[in-house]
């Protein structure tokens, strides 16, 4: 799909807030509504937009420690990776996970309620795994920075709120 500095645009404006009206969508990058109601659609279905969330604060619901683990595994046989892809992949605590190339095979972000729950998840996820030769737990002293927003030429150029640049 090719997109156009309207499509940036407009996809500068959804990551920052997907609830934002289609009229006033079209009055920050000059569109009717219905030009944005057709492009957002198009994008969509091109999977170029992925999904529309909610933002939530994880601290409000009990979430309090972000947890960076480093899993290095035991074999690299493609059933076993697939097997603990989809292991990450069914934990609701596991927000990303990265399989990657270095040191380690597998780099997880985990939100936990606690220690006592990141603990709980170790055992279920990695000692009991036996295909995990060692991990490494990072735990976060404070989130800096967090969030999915790609870059679009209209956020760097000034179209978009200079915070998410």
């Amino acid at each position: 799909m090719n997109l156009d500095h309207f499509d940036m645009a407009l996809l500068s404006a959804v990551q920052r807030d997907a609830s934002t009206s289609q009229l006033d969508l079209g009055e920050r990058v000059n569109l009717s509504s219905a030009a944005v109601n057709r492009r957002l659609k198009k994008m969509s279905a091109e999977g170029v937009i992925q999904g529309t969330v909610a933002k939530v604060n994880a601290e409000l619901l009990g979430y309090t420690l972000t947890v960076i683990t480093e899993v290095e595994v035991e074999n690299e046989r493609l059933d076993l990776l697939d097997e603990m892809k989809k292991a990450f992949l069914d934990c609701p605590q596991v927000q990303q996970c990265y399989y990657v190339a270095g040191e380690c095979d597998f780099v997880l972000i985990m939100l936990v309620k606690n220690m006592e729950q990141y603990t709980q998840l170790t055992r279920q996820l990695f000692f009991e795994n036996n295909n995990v030769k060692r991990f490494k737990t990072l735990v976060s002293m404070s989130n800096v920075k967090t969030g999915m927003f790609v870059p679009t030429p209209a956020s760097e150029t000034g179209l978009a709120d200079p915070r998410y640049r």
